[in-house]
């Protein structure tokens, strides 16, 4: 009760006078007032701060009696209140004057209500928001369903070519489509219909355009018109293609070919805030979905970037020209810079960050720190300035029902502004709003600001203007060779080849004049960035390699001209490794990475990855395979980048950088699997075994072999798998489409690799080999764990066995991995005869030498080469074979490294050896890693590692001596 009292106390000219106003025409109406205390201060405040309700009342005390009476002053709505009243209101009307009269009589009332709440203190702002956004739909839906239902009656009902009937869409833009309305604002529409037709039933048939056109002009005009009982709202239709110069209402085909022609990047910017809100909902949703890709496209889109300051100037100079600041919404830090300072994160990343794919402004901040594009202070503080300014906006519009964004001038109208805001001065008041508005001016004046230019060393400084005329005029004189060579390019003659290529490629050639004027730009700044820099001229070839790439999206070299950091960490990245220069030129959209060191450099860990996987995930439609599959490729991507950038800056070691790889790989196969499988069970039912929950929730699980079993996944590494399940003879639990299990749990196996593979936008996940499953490529995809376990067993071949020593399960329900792993160790401990198994190991290691080593290769094969990579993984399967019987511990890793010291606890290896083994190992293994960085071979020139190779080689002859 006390902002009651406040405004009593404050204004009590305005309440006295306007309580006896009201008092005298319930009087003169007979209606009697509530019989209860609390009634007096609340309309005491509401007439005191709304001249709307004043007039309203004034006409018709009935009304506030009746919303008192019947409680709707002081209880929230559900959602479909206003729809199911004005449906039972509108059910009697029989033509447009009456409806335009009940519509007008519902929305006053409603409005009293609204205001009522909001000014009382009972309705917070997304209540006051929801409420006017609500009225508004359901006004322009009832009125458009009597309306289309007479005018059918009058001209036929349209219909597609094909014979379907078609209705209205009605899109709310601004405001109305992010479900924001303020008191008294315009509604923006846009009205579309599905198909081209013609009108069938009528006296005459008429094209589906000239139909709608009608209908559009009679619901505008039953809406906006303003009658002796006002208007119901002000509509607003200029967003519509060509605005006012353009057709009313447009056919859906028609909308999407001028958007994708001719839409402006304004355009982009309004429709961010596009919502059916009346008419055929289902309809509208299709045709958001069908302008998707021009407001949000599926890459970052620094390409609009220039458009985006265009935007942002016409802005400040609009400020700039107003007398004062007091304008709430126009003016500098008022509500138009917060939604900007949204709306860019959104054309610019909206199309690979689907969350962002909203238009409600407060939603949109919320998720821009969650994704951490902004810190938490600043959404914080936007948002309290946002909500603050909204509610001001609502005050000044609710005092007459007028579209007003200024604050009063004159001192009685400030000190009721100020009351109703909850301060007992102008001055506390305008103090606190000119704070809120410093606060949103300061991060609005800040966007689109270039980063500021790191300082750049004396020789690009000394030569900065030489080096941007070599570009325009390339050409091999003598004098821009000297130009790159004094610059720093210590093989200029090479430098400037790559120049050459990149300007002859037919990618450049055919840059539009836009895209030209860019890498115009950007060839310069990169040639003074790497000035001075060692291998210069290999560095540029490698960036240049990259841009040939990316410069048919423009929106890449407009992303490295306006972030300098980008291209410092770009050109640190690719001077330290060939391939991931590779990998950026295949995943161009990982550019955008770039931009914040503190995630570049510092991959996450498991428990990060997998929070990280589900927050990209949530926003996707559980029906959106398509996107899911590509949002999980990006994921992948995105994160081996953030491993490569820590493992060529250092801050991993090599076995680090494995691990991390491979958690990536085990985080992405636990969402492969369970899409798959949720898919297959709402198609199909589930399958009896995890019904019994003897096997966990699947009854299905991923087992990893090679590089991923032993965790040594390299960055271009396959995926050795093998998929188990517990199935049993009986079908799935659907009635309609229920399979049998074993058909179940290979469909299953089948989509897991399909997903992995597949190519989608954003690149494929991982290629994935099959071929250690029981009996190979002509095995089941899928085997049952038992049937597994007997093929181990009995069938599985000596190769097999060493295979097994490095599997692992890494996906799936754990009753199925333990059983595994059990298995695992049943077949591992068997008793073997020593000779057998190295005869057998002997003849397996001369096969793969035979088939992957160059006999005539003068160099040492890092991993083929007697001495190398491949015989010690080959002594270390051997005695886990020959001694696991007697020390079964030896089983319980997987990788090499641990197998070793496993063997040397255990007393299998002598310690120095298995410290000979384990240093080569390492030594080859690092070797071999940091070669596939720059795409070399993993050959070296036989003088090095002389003394490990001959090391090792002398542990092969004395365990493998004939």
């Amino acid at each position: 009760m006390n902002g009651f009292q406040n405004a009593i106390k404050l204004l009590p000219r305005e309440t006295d006078k306007k309580w006896e106003t009201f008092r005298n025409a319930c009087h003169n109406a007979g209606v009697r007032l509530p019989a209860t205390d609390a009634f007096e201060p609340e309309i005491k405040c509401v007439l005191a701060f709304s001249e709307f309700v004043v007039r309203i009342s004034s006409r018709n005390p009935q009304i506030i009696i009746d919303l008192w009476q019947n409680g709707n002053l002081h209880r929230q709505y559900e959602s479909n209140f206003y729809s199911k009243h004005l449906n039972q209101g509108l059910s009697a009307v029989a033509d447009e004057p009456a409806l335009s009269l009940a519509l007008r009589i519902f929305r006053n009332r409603e409005m009293v209500r609204i205001a009522w709440r909001d000014l009382t203190g009972q309705a917070d702002l997304d209540e006051t928001l929801k409420d006017l956004s609500g009225l508004a739909a359901a006004c322009l839906d009832q009125a458009l369903l009597h309306l289309y239902r007479w005018q059918c009656q009058k001209d036929g009902t349209p219909h597609s070519e094909d014979g379907q009937a078609q209705r209205l869409t009605i899109i709310g833009m601004g405001k109305l489509g992010a479900a924001e309305l303020n008191f008294s604002s315009d509604i923006d529409l846009v009205f579309a219909f599905a198909e081209k037709g013609q009108t069938r039933g009528g006296k005459r048939s008429i094209a589906n355009i000239e139909f709608f056109t009608r209908l559009c002009r009679s619901l505008i005009k039953t809406i906006g018109q303003n009658t002796a009982e006002g208007f119901v709202f002000r509509v607003d239709t200029r967003l519509r293609p060509d605005g006012d110069n353009g057709p009313l209402v447009l056919s859906f085909d028609a909308m999407e070919d001028y958007y994708q022609s001719q839409g402006r990047d304004w355009e982009r910017y309004a429709w961010i805030k596009a919502r059916p809100v009346a008419g055929d909902k289902a309809s509208g949703a299709a045709l958001l979905k069908r302008l998707k890709p021009f407001v949000y496209r599926r890459y970052l889109d620094f390409s609009t970037i220039d458009a985006l300051r265009q935007m942002k100037q016409k802005i400040e100079l609009e400020i700039r020209r107003q007398k004062g600041n007091d304008d709430i919404k126009l003016g500098l830090g008022g509500i138009r810079e917060v939604e900007f300072f949204g709306q860019i994160f959104q054309l610019l990343r909206g199309g690979v960050t689907p969350a962002l794919q909203q238009p409600a402004i407060q939603k949109v901040l919320a998720v821009l720190a969650d994704l951490g594009h902004i810190n938490s202070e600043t959404c914080q503080a936007m948002l309290a300035a946002y909500r603050f300014l909204r509610r001001i906006e609502n005050r000044l519009q609710a005092h007459d029902d007028s579209q007003i964004h200024k604050l009063p001038a004159n001192m009685e109208g400030r000190l009721r502004i100020a009351t109703s805001m909850g301060f007992s001065n102008w001055e506390h008041f305008a103090e606190r709003l000119n704070r809120h508005r410093q606060i949103v001016h300061d991060y609005f004046a800040a966007l689109l600001s270039p980063d500021a230019p790191e300082k750049t060393s004396p020789a690009a400084t000394e030569t900065g203007l030489e080096l941007s005329n070599i570009w325009p005029t390339l050409s091999d004189d003598a004098k821009t060779l000297q130009v790159l060579e004094t610059a720093g390019f210590k093989k200029p003659q090479e430098a400037l080849g790559h120049l050459e290529t990149l300007r002859d490629a037919t990618t450049t050639r055919a840059l539009s004049s836009e895209g030209r004027r860019r890498l115009d730009l950007l060839i310069p700044r990169l040639l003074a960035e790497l000035a001075g820099f060692e291998q210069a001229s290999m560095v540029l070839g490698r960036v240049l390699e990259l841009i040939q790439t990316i410069q048919r999206r423009t929106t890449y070299l407009a992303l490295l001209l306006e972030n300098p950091t980008v291209l410092t960490h770009l050109i640190r990245l690719t001077r330290a490794s060939a391939w991931i220069a590779s990998f950026l030129s295949r995943h161009p959209a990982l550019l955008d990475e770039l931009f914040d060191p503190r995630t570049l450099y510092a991959p996450p860990q498991k428990d990060e990855l997998k929070e990280l996987v589900k927050k990209r995930l949530a926003p996707l439609s559980a029906d959106d395979l398509e996107y899911q599959m590509e949002a999980l490729s990006l994921f992948k991507q995105i994160n081996v980048l953030r491993v490569a950038a820590a493992d060529i800056s250092g801050a991993l070691p090599l076995m680090n950088v494995s691990d991390r790889l491979s958690e990536i790989a085990e985080t992405i196969l636990d969402e492969v699997v369970a899409l798959c499988f949720d898919h297959l069970v709402k198609k199909h039912g589930r399958p009896a075994c995890t019904a019994a929950k003897n096997f966990g929730d699947r009854g299905f699980a991923v087992i990893a072999y090679g590089k991923l079993g032993g965790l040594e996944l390299g960055y271009g590494s396959d995926l050795d798998l093998v998929f188990l399940h517990a199935g049993s003879k009986g079908l799935t639990t659907s009635a309609k489409q229920a399979i049998d299990e074993t058909t179940f749990f290979a469909r299953l196996g089948q989509r897991v690799l399909h997903i992995l593979t597949a190519h989608t936008p954003a690149g494929n996940m991982y290629e994935a080999d099959m071929r250690l499953r029981p009996n190979g490529s002509s095995g089941m995809l899928v085997s049952h764990i038992e049937g597994f376990r007997t093929y181990q067993l009995n069938d599985a071949w000596t190769w097999e066995h060493q295979a097994l020593i490095r599997a692992r399960a890494v996906s799936g329900d754990p009753a199925i991995m333990a059983r595994f792993e059990t298995i695992r160790n049943e077949v591992l401990v068997q008793n073997r005869k020593s000779k057998i198994i190295a005869e057998k190991v002997c003849e397996m290691r001369e096969r793969m030498r035979a088939e992957k080593l160059d006999a005539t290769n003068t160099d040492f094969d890092l991993k083929e080469s007697p001495g190398g990579l491949v015989d010690i993984e080959f002594i270390v399967q051997y005695l886990v074979l020959v001694h696991a019987a007697a020390c079964p511990a030896i089983l319980n890793v997987t990788d090499n490294v641990r197998l070793i010291h496993a063997l040397s606890t255990a007393g299998v290896l002598k310690k120095d050896d298995a410290g000979l083994l384990r240093l080569a190992y390492l030594c080859f293994r690092s070797k071999i890693h940091r070669l596939n960085l720059q795409k070399e071979p993993s050959q070296i020139p036989l003088g090095q590692f002389n003394s490990l190779r001959a090391g090792v080689f002398a542990i092969w002859k004395q365990l493998f001596a004939t």
